[in-house]
């Protein structure tokens, strides 16, 4: 989908309620699992988001809620986003600090180190 028809369809939903969105998600995923092309990417904490609003709304539990849920859900995403990157960061030091570990040559004020006696 073009960036502009994305940005007319996004327009367009600001305008409408919790429960109408809910509405045109049904249809789009109906559209989506009819005429796809590919599959949408979706990370494993994306995928769990999703469940659970779909087990909320199954449930017939009230818009605002749902939408109070996912508020936080969301939070947690971008929490466990920074964590991962923080982690991934500190990998990638380790691994360049034990890639570039400089060994000391010997030299005037550093002797060669004496073989051991056997």
């Amino acid at each position: 989908m073009n960036e502009n028809l994305k940005q007319r369809i996004l327009r367009r939903l600001e305008a409408l309620s919790d429960e109408r969105g809910y509405q045109i998600l049904d249809y789009v995923e109906f559209l989506e699992s009819k005429y796809a092309e590919r599959v949408a990417p979706t990370n494993v904490f994306a995928r769990v988001t999703e469940t659970v609003e779909d087990v909320l709304r199954a449930g017939k539990v009230p818009v605002k809620a749902i939408s109070g849920t996912m508020g936080v859900m969301d939070s947690a995403s971008k929490v466990m986003k920074g964590v991962a990157a923080a982690a991934q960061a500190v990998v990638d030091e380790a691994i360049q600090a034990a890639q570039t570990r400089p060994t000391a040559p010997a030299g005037p004020d550093r002797p060669a180190p004496k073989p051991e006696p056997r």
